[in-house]
């Protein structure tokens, strides 16, 4: 604790690190508060789990057409504690989405999203369509039938939206199908571009609700 206290002291001293924190840490907490005002916490603890598990992951797997299934079933298999690094990646993925999804509808329940916070809401919904895209992206990098198949669906649904369709899905598939491109395109969104955009808006959104407080209920 002494050299936790005097490696603070030293930052202190040169960032003045202890006055915005004291302001973070011992602003009030509004009454209206409850269980279900956790919702977009916990979207940010799955977040973190994500980030943690998906480096070690990334030790092991290898993004290619021969050797990304063999790389999982070892990471599975093979590796100390890998099924359950896997499977807490995999599962809370999940959660993730089912908390901002959650938050969102009590965001909308309560109106958080009128002026002065309606850019926060949109960071917000940003922010849900980016993770759903962290799925989306992660779901081929097994290369197992059901990554396949599910990619397939997934790429076809893109092409057919209106004008940019065809494009979207020649740049998501980098061509006309499935391949090494595929896979080396998915897994580069899913480990560099996409959480690249997601601190980003984290960031932004974070500051304007420590800027603008919480909403207070209709």
């Amino acid at each position: 604790m002494d050299i936790a206290r005097r490696s603070f002291h030293y930052l202190d001293q040169r960032y003045r690190l202890r006055e915005p924190l004291e302001y973070q840490l011992n602003k009030r907490i509004p009454s209206h508060l409850n269980w279900t005002n956790c919702f977009g916490g916990m979207t940010f603890v799955m977040f973190g789990i994500q980030l943690l598990t998906g480096v070690l992951l990334a030790f092991y797997y290898r993004p290619t057409m021969d050797e990304a299934y063999p790389s999982v079933l070892r990471i599975m298999q093979e590796i100390p504690f890998g099924g359950f690094v896997r499977g807490l990646h995999a599962w809370t993925a999940n959660a993730m989405i089912a908390m901002a999804i959650l938050h969102m509808l009590k965001v909308f329940s309560i109106g958080a999203f009128r002026p002065p916070r309606e850019f926060t809401w949109v960071s917000g919904v940003l922010l849900f369509f980016v993770t759903v895209t962290f799925g989306f992206s992660g779901y081929l990098l097994p290369m197992n039938q059901l990554a396949y198949w599910a990619t397939t669906v997934g790429t076809q649904i893109a092409g057919a939206l209106p004008f940019v369709g065809g494009y979207a899905q020649i740049f998501l598939l980098g061509g006309s199908q499935i391949t090494g491109e595929t896979l080396t395109r998915f897994f580069a969104l899913h480990v560099l571009v996409l959480p690249g955009v997601i601190l980003v808006l984290l960031a932004a959104h974070f500051t304007m609700i420590r800027r603008q407080g919480i909403s207070d209920p209709l």
